[in-house]
């Protein structure tokens, strides 16, 4: 069980990660929709962004949804990736990023 939980510890903080960046990125780009400088590397991101999109619709995000409810982490350790809203909100605003890009 300790190998299952680092396992989903590791994965959160990696998780958390690529969700901080995308949380600044889009950020950055609905300040400014024609910096190219931002919008270029949001695009560059979404390799990043389709990972964290794919945990979201995994077993292993609900698995680690489920730890967390359980209290298995500790509680020093950022999940903001766990909570259902913030993912979905960020990868909403991504969507709607990358479609006005599009139609550009």
């Amino acid at each position: 069980m300790i190998k299952e939980i680092r396992k989903s510890i590791g994965r959160v903080k990696k998780m958390e990660k690529i969700l901080d960046r995308l949380n600044m990125l889009t950020s950055l780009a609905e300040s400014s929709l024609d910096s190219g400088k931002n919008i270029k590397k949001l695009q560059a991101y979404q390799s990043k962004v389709a990972e964290l999109e794919k945990y979201y619709s995994t077993p292993e995000w609900k698995k680690d949804f489920d730890l967390d409810e359980q209290g298995a982490f500790p509680s020093t350790l950022k999940r903001g990736v766990l909570s259902e809203d913030g993912i979905y909100d960020a990868l909403e605003i991504n969507r709607e990023i990358m479609e006005k890009l599009n139609e550009k």
